[in-house]
């Protein structure tokens, strides 16, 4: 069974830093794109960064220049080093990929079950 674990949240202050993990586990053939969303209280989920399996990169424009993403793929592991954090980066994180469970077959979309990031004023 394929799983994504996120690790990495908690509470900060404003103007400091978080580093988000999230492995994949189980048993596939392969990760295609990997990324982070996040929901914050009352409104929807939004795309935060993503990279490919060829390390190209895209970042929501209110994290650039803050945010950096970052893979493993010896780890099935994707990172997400966040600094100067904002209290509007307050949020449920989410790791999505994209993983192949069986030869042949598409990459299907995988998604952690989250990890609370808060920022204090």
């Amino acid at each position: 069974q394929v799983q994504l674990v996120e690790s990495g949240g908690g509470l900060v202050q404003a103007g400091g830093s978080l580093r988000l993990s999230c492995a994949a586990s189980g048993f596939f053939f392969g990760i295609s794109t990997m990324g982070w969303y996040r929901q914050a209280p009352g409104k929807q989920r939004d795309i935060v960064a993503t990279i490919t399996s060829g390390d190209t990169t895209t970042y929501a424009d209110s994290v650039k220049g803050r945010f950096t993403i970052s893979r493993d793929k010896a780890k099935n592991t994707v990172y997400l080093q966040m600094n100067s954090l904002k209290p509007e980066d307050t949020a449920v994180y989410y790791c999505n990929a994209g993983i192949k469970t069986s030869i042949g077959g598409r990459y299907m979309d995988f998604w952690g079950k989250g990890t609370l990031v808060t920022v204090s004023s």
